[in-house]
């Protein structure tokens, strides 16, 4: 399971869909650590959505990176106040119209 949290730590710099999800008032949700995992899975397999052959090995996947990803959030510490959702969706937004334009 370490292992899955390490890797999905590496992704986080090249998937821009995974969002950060430790250190926010109010803290994560199960949904969004499942949105997170899924997204995870499906950019490293390559699969938007798994063929029948493949579907059980990829939800066993989400599962096992959704479970790595909860163990890993409960697990960290910070002395760093939470982060507010709204000011940090605004950040993104500002960032995101700095690099694609309007």
């Amino acid at each position: 399971m370490v292992v899955i949290a390490a890797l999905a730590i590496e992704v986080l710099h090249m998937c821009r869909n995974i969002k950060m999800l430790f250190n926010f008032d109010p803290p994560v949700t199960e949904d969004e650590v499942r949105a997170a995992s899924l997204q995870f899975v499906r950019k490293i397999s390559g699969f938007n959505k798994p063929s029948k052959a493949n579907e059980a090995a990829f939800e066993a996947a989400v599962d096992a990176v959704a479970e790595a990803s909860r163990e890993l959030l409960v697990s960290l510490e910070t002395n760093a106040p939470p982060r507010n959702r709204e000011e940090e969706a605004e950040k993104a937004r500002a960032r995101g119209l700095a690099r694609f334009g309007a």
